[in-house]
């Protein structure tokens, strides 16, 4: 992996696409930050978003681009329009969801990276089941402490 010692930068329109779990577009990849982070947008339709889970490897950072997200970590919730921002830490179970009447937009932040690379993974791996989605986010870190899980 190369160091972090110039911009890593990703024009309008520009990234690459990945269907699973919805869309999303990979904007800067670890690889291009020395491994310091990642950034990805996520289209959410109205009412969706994941399940519970557990990121145990990195801190998310979110900013609402377009739509109504609530959010929950913890103990917490948290309902962010357009131009709100939240973080979120590793090793607590959290989740989101559009909880507006139209497809919502954000921008993630993963620190350190690595995780922006689950989508395109589980878009090539085409799982059919909860276990072999468990089965892939281990490799990333990431746990689903219930069963809620949906298949891409």
């Amino acid at each position: 992996m190369m160091t972090f010692t110039q911009a890593a930068v990703s024009p309008p329109g520009h990234g690459t696409p990945a269907m699973a779990f919805g869309r999303h577009v990979i904007r800067i990849m670890a690889a291009s930050t020395g491994g310091s982070l990642g950034m990805f947008e996520a289209v959410v339709p109205a009412g969706e978003g994941p399940p519970l889970h557990v990121h145990e490897r990195e801190d998310e950072f979110f900013y609402v681009l377009a739509g109504r997200f609530g959010f929950w970590c913890a103990n917490d919730y948290v309902e962010l329009a357009e131009g709100g921002s939240i973080a979120l830490p590793r090793g607590v179970a959290h989740r989101f969801r559009n909880v507006g009447k139209t497809e919502g937009h954000l921008m993630v932040v993963v620190t350190p990276g690595g995780f922006e690379s689950f989508f395109p993974i589980v878009e090539l791996s085409r799982p059919e089941t909860a276990e072999q989605i468990a089965s892939i986010a281990k490799g990333f870190g990431l746990i689903f402490p219930c069963d809620d899980r949906k298949v891409a």
